[in-house]
């Protein structure tokens, strides 16, 4: 299966509505539907990003639903001045110890399993790497896992990574897996309340619960945001990004220390892990040539922005930088936790690399915030 056939299946389970607009809309870098404006320019959307006034605190936006559902200010997205610049430096500290050790323990697995032909782990292998975890499943996804013989769980790994990441980034004291899974449902909850149709009084609710269990396991606000933004980022990237490599046949470049920074831009420019942007006018504007009227939605498309839908991850030829960062936004807001998705993603790619993994199974997930599996099973070609 092509890389993009199978990436587009994320899309189209998780929010299909929205993307089959945004689809159907790319052509045009800014296109107006009653008062929201779509954008997919590269400029318009860096525009828009730098140059608009912007209403960080508005309903729908990142920022107002953050400040809804955990009942608090200062929220990282919503911030401005020092404020913002102190949660910017939170955001690249941190000890890597423990996500490096999460990562080694699944590596460790896939190890021990042999390659494709190979029944699996030996029963003392797979005790010896599940020491300390509980069972694996949709309720605990950073658990090592491996579902059948000879099969590893890449959506495990990746929240395994990224909880344990999160938690060093906090400075708190909490299961990795334990902080992935609050993250995870915490986001989810809030993107199902903000979904129009029935039994909304009901999601809000959900919603709200999940994000203050967040809360007590990073002991504010502002440290659950951080947590749902590097758990979910990272949860729904590097699935996608393991499955594009096995299936258009990148795993030498991600060997290759020369290529495999140039491979994880690539790849990150193509995925756009948070694919789209929600944000409201603070004054008049302008974007692409457009009025823009205080209140107005405007719909940032970072994919289209960073040319992900037109040209495939090209490592030997990659984009210009200032359009791979696009997937972070631009400006002062860009996400402060860019050079840590990059590392993550890389640290991962370079030790599955070596077993050439190919995908066994691939479920998207319907109920997360971000497009991404729900299950993405790879084994071991050598």
């Amino acid at each position: 299966m092509r890389a993009r056939t199978r990436d587009r299946w994320v899309y189209l389970a998780s929010h299909p509505v929205l993307f089959g607009l945004v689809s159907a809309t790319r052509r045009a870098p800014v296109v107006r539907i009653g008062r929201t404006l779509l954008v997919h320019g590269t400029q318009e959307y860096r525009h828009a990003l730098t140059a608009v006034p912007l209403d960080r605190t508005a309903g729908g936006t990142t920022g107002g639903t953050a400040r809804e559902l955990t009942g608090g200010g200062g929220v990282v997205f919503d911030e401005e001045g020092p404020s913002h610049r102190a949660s910017r430096r939170a955001a690249v500290g941190g000890d890597d110890s423990g996500w490096r050790a999460a990562l080694t323990r699944h590596t460790a697995l896939l190890a021990a399993m042999g390659p494709a032909r190979a029944t699996g782990p030996s029963p003392s292998a797979i005790l010896q790497l599940r020491r300390g975890h509980s069972t694996p499943g949709r309720g605990n996804p950073g658990a090592t896992t491996a579902r059948s013989a000879g099969v590893l769980d890449v959506v495990g790994l990746a929240a395994d990574v990224a909880g344990c990441g999160a938690a060093a980034l906090l400075g708190v004291g909490v299961d990795g897996p334990a902080l992935a899974r609050a993250a995870r449902e915490a986001a989810a909850a809030a993107a199902r309340a903000h979904v129009p149709g029935v039994g909304l009084p009901g999601r809000k609710r959900r919603a709200g619960e999940a994000a203050r269990r967040l809360v007590t396991l990073t002991g504010d606000e502002r440290g659950a945001m951080l947590a749902v933004a590097a758990v979910n980022t990272m949860v729904a990237a590097i699935p996608r990004a393991v499955a594009w490599c096995a299936d258009d046949g990148l795993w030498p470049f991600a060997e290759d220390p020369v290529t495999r920074p140039s491979l994880v831009d690539e790849l990150l420019r193509v995925l756009a892990p948070t694919p789209v942007l929600p944000r409201v006018a603070a004054a008049r504007a302008a974007v692409g040539g457009r009025r823009v009227r205080r209140g107005e939605r405007l719909v940032l498309v970072a994919r289209h922005a960073a040319q992900g839908h037109e040209r495939g991850p090209d490592p030997v030829a990659p984009a210009p930088a200032g359009v791979t960062q696009l997937v972070f936004g631009a400006g002062a807001h860009a996400c402060p936790g860019a050079r840590l998705a990059r590392v993550q993603l890389a640290e991962v790619l370079a030790a599955l690399a070596p077993f050439r993994p190919v995908v066994v199974r691939a479920r998207p997930d319907r109920r997360a915030a971000l497009p991404g599996w729900s299950t993405l099973d790879v084994r071991r070609t050598r």
